[in-house]
């Protein structure tokens, strides 16, 4: 299989010129990127009773699944070389989306579909920056907008965190007044998470599983602080080893988790990932994403909803 870092040409020529519409990061002054000492052995919060099947946190009052898919744009406002969602105003994109879910739904509308956008909310770098992180956070502002739009049109937004340097506990910490919204829910990006001495762009990263359970645990709770129906999580992954230990991952009461099989190739190269991704080591809801200007040729709604399992989470970059 010779599947490519999904958006290493990204990172490489646009992500430095984000400068200019992101904040810098404030290392070590209000708490934000102070790592927090609990992180590695599973956070300070009380011990979650995962289950052996996911049923228990996937049938929530007021979550999105099963009872519905999702169909995202994916990228970063104005930059199009990081995806659709920074080619077009988001009037257009929306415009844009509904024609693309008139597809899925012609083909199966069985579980109504929500439209999302997924805002890389922190963007990794090829330069370590003067906290060394490697990492540029996006713009509270920019981040509003798109939670009121897409508030507004009855839309999800999820961020998406490509971490650099940077650890779970603080992306999340990062997101924290973000999710006390109903409507956007977290995405860890494991392909911009880096061991010392990695740099993004140039090392593939990846996530260990206990950061993950750490983060469905962290999200769930805030869910529950907060009152607000529980929210779904999603990890990107296109390479078997972008997730260590991926057979300890478990469903956690009070958050869905959402394994995404990421990166662009021809037809073939994402059947092949999707099997080794999602088929192989299904763990409780699935996603595929598919690239418009690099799978060649693109898969249509009806191939992609042939998947087996079926995703239930459809991103379009």
């Amino acid at each position: 299989m010779s599947y490519r870092f999904s958006r290493r040409t990204a990172l490489a020529t646009g992500a430095l010129a984000l400068a200019s519409q992101a904040m810098p990061v404030r290392a070590q002054d209000d708490g934000t990127n102070v790592p927090d000492p609990h992180e590695q052995e599973g956070g300070s919060l009380p011990p979650s009773q995962p289950t052996p099947t996911p049923e228990p946190a996937s049938n929530l009052a007021g979550a999105i699944f099963p009872d519905h898919r999702v169909l995202s744009y994916y990228g970063f406002p104005g930059n199009p070389l990081m995806g659709i969602l920074g080619e077009y105003d988001k009037e257009t994109l929306l415009g844009l989306l509904q024609d693309q879910a008139a597809e899925y739904e012609a083909v199966d509308n069985s579980r109504p579909w929500k439209l999302a956008f997924e805002v890389i909310a922190s963007v990794a770098q090829a330069d370590a920056g003067a906290d060394g992180l490697y990492i540029m956070p996006t713009d509270p502002a920019v981040i509003q907008e798109y939670i009121d739009f897409t508030a507004a049109n009855d839309m999800l937004l999820i961020l998406d965190v490509q971490f650099g340097h940077d650890t779970v506990s603080n992306e999340l910490k990062r997101l924290r007044d973000y999710l006390r919204y109903p409507h956007v829910h977290p995405a860890l990006d494991p392909e911009f998470m880096m061991k010392p001495g990695e740099q993004p762009g140039v090392d593939l990263g990846s996530i260990p599983a206990d950061k993950i359970q750490y983060a469905q645990k962290r999200v769930a709770e805030w869910a529950r602080q907060d009152g607000i129906p529980p929210k779904f999580l999603i990890v990107h992954q296109f390479n078997y080893y972008m997730i260590e230990n991926k057979e300890e991952l478990k469903p956690v009461d009070g958050v869905q988790l959402v394994i995404d099989a990421d990166g662009w190739g021809p037809p073939e190269d994402k059947l092949a990932s999707y099997e080794v991704v999602i088929t192989q080591s299904p763990i409780e809801f699935h996603g595929i994403k598919h690239f418009y200007r690099q799978d060649d040729p693109l898969m249509s709604a009806a191939e992609t909803l042939a998947f087996d399992p079926p995703p239930d989470l459809v991103i379009y970059q």
